[in-house]
């Protein structure tokens, strides 16, 4: 297994593209635009996906499935949604193939087209709140909380392994509510446990704030996001929430019976997130040996390796600490692998990213003691034996907050207040990361600056205080600072 890779400060896409393969995260696939998901990768992902499942049920969702196919005319419905996915819908026009009478394979019969053409899922609010519609009919009814686990297809042309893809796996959270607070409280509350995961779990700082109506999700009155700032400088959109209002409701017909016995519609919100978390977790914490996971999303969170092969008491003794971490709900490989030596070895659990590896040999078995290194910093003690798992389980804990305040100190240095166009400019095209500056509130504006600087206003941040300035650009007045930057 080579494990080269393209340094980070020689070609950053190029890097990010070696740890996805050498890593063995995803391949390319015969798709344009779709990737295989390896085990490993896969792996990643189930963790992301447990965890976020259990936040969600314990703030009360349940888990449902709905089609992954969409008539055409649902998206009709409501027109800043359709207008928002019309360019990435794939859409189906036949239902059957037939032999090609010149001998070609097949082709698609001519005499099977549908009536109604129907829409690969790009997003389900359509076909959800048509459901909906039969399912409320009283306030008895509400709040209705799901979410769905599933893939979508969006046609996109400029690809890449997690972060854009054709097809992506991701979670859509659906609900309906009977007050317009009750619906703002949602989304909130749903963003706040975005921000949790992300930095409890991944270990990846994130800024919470409010999307400018230019970059609100189509067919939402607010959408809430969660930044996160990667290591060549570049914003990562890394989940979102959206207050609907009763934009879908009054599209679909769904309304209820409030307790004044009043017709009313239903209050809406949707929020997600996707195997985009991937891309941001490689991004945020890997180096140039390869991937760097935290120790909460590690498929393996230890290895063990027998050096310089295993043997009777090497073996013994290995699976005598593996019990004892597991106990301790740590997940441990020991590799009784003959076929290579220890040096590849380590090698290998460097590039896919194991937290801790335990290196031991008879000599360490004589002095009573284990070599463990961590894959954060590659520092390496020697810990005696009868302690080495309370050790390590302390050390798992450790590694998850340093990779946390280590892309922290990175994202808190990479935060520029600037009140020049000059200074703007500066940061964009040379420090890199966030320009904390002031915006006038216009769209004319904020497409005005990206089609200068290819930069965005990421969020409003919730956060923020008010402060008297002026734009950046037109120099008119402004009430508070917004964060711009290039993102992906």
């Amino acid at each position: 297994m080579a494990k080269e890779i393209t340094p980070r400060s020689e070609d950053y896409s190029q890097w990010y593209l070696d740890i996805v393969q050498k890593a063995r995260l995803a391949d390319n696939s015969p798709v344009r635009g779709c990737m295989v998901i390896k085990p490993h990768g896969f792996a990643i992902w189930e963790k992301m996906r447990d965890a976020l499942d259990k936040m969600f049920k314990d703030t009360g969702h349940v888990n449902a499935y709905f089609p992954l196919f969409i008539p055409k005319s649902f998206l009709s419905k409501e027109a800043a949604h359709v207008e928002g996915f019309a360019k990435e819908c794939a859409v189906v026009t036949h239902y059957r193939l037939k032999n090609d009478p010149n001998g070609g394979g097949v082709v698609v019969d001519p005499e099977a087209k549908l009536e109604e053409e129907l829409i690969v899922r790009p997003t389900s609010e359509t076909i959800i709140w048509n459901t909906y519609r039969d399912w409320i009919q009283s306030y008895r009814d509400l709040p209705i909380l799901l979410n769905q686990w599933a893939n979508v297809v969006r046609w996109e042309m400029r690809t890449r392994a997690f972060l854009r893809t054709a097809e992506f796996l991701w979670q859509e959270g659906h609900t309906a509510h009977a007050s317009a607070e009750e619906a703002m409280s949602e989304a909130r509350l749903m963003l706040d446990v975005y921000a949790r995961f992300a930095e409890e779990y991944m270990a990846m700082p994130v800024i919470k704030g409010v999307k400018t109506p230019n970059e609100r999700f189509a067919g939402a009155d607010e959408t809430f996001c969660i930044e996160a700032l990667m290591q060549d400088g570049k914003a990562l959109q890394a989940g979102t929430s959206h207050f609907l209002g009763q934009n879908f409701a009054k599209a679909f017909e769904v309304m209820f019976l409030n307790k004044e016995n009043q017709q009313e519609y239903v209050w809406a919100t949707s929020w997600g997130v996707s195997t985009r978390l991937i891309g941001g977790l490689i991004m945020t914490h890997s180096d140039d040996d390869g991937l760097v996971l935290p120790p909460k999303l590690a498929p393996i969170q230890v290895v063990i390796v027998p050096i310089p092969k295993p043997a009777p008491g090497l073996t013994e003794v290995a699976e005598k600490i593996a019990a004892d971490l597991r106990a301790k709900g740590v997940s441990v490989k020991i590799d009784n692998d003959d076929q290579n030596r220890p040096g590849f070895k380590f090698a290998e659990y460097e590039m896919i990213g194991v937290p801790v590896r335990l290196g031991l040999g008879q000599r360490d078995i004589d002095a009573g003691q284990v070599e463990v290194a961590r894959r954060d910093t590659k520092e390496k003690s020697s810990v005696p034996l009868d302690t080495v798992a309370d050790y390590v389980a302390n050390l798992l804990d450790e590694i998850q907050v340093n990779l946390f305040n280590r892309a922290k100190a990175y994202r808190d240095e990479h935060i520029t207040p600037v009140n020049t166009w000059e200074e703007f400019v500066d940061v964009l095209e040379n420090k890199g990361g966030f320009a904390f500056a002031h915006w006038d509130g216009s769209t004319e504006t904020e497409l005005a600056i990206k089609e200068k600087t290819k930069a965005t206003i990421r969020c409003i941040p919730i956060d923020g205080n008010d402060e008297a300035g002026a734009c950046i650009l037109t120099g008119q007045p402004s009430s508070r600072r917004v964060l711009f930057a290039k993102a992906y």
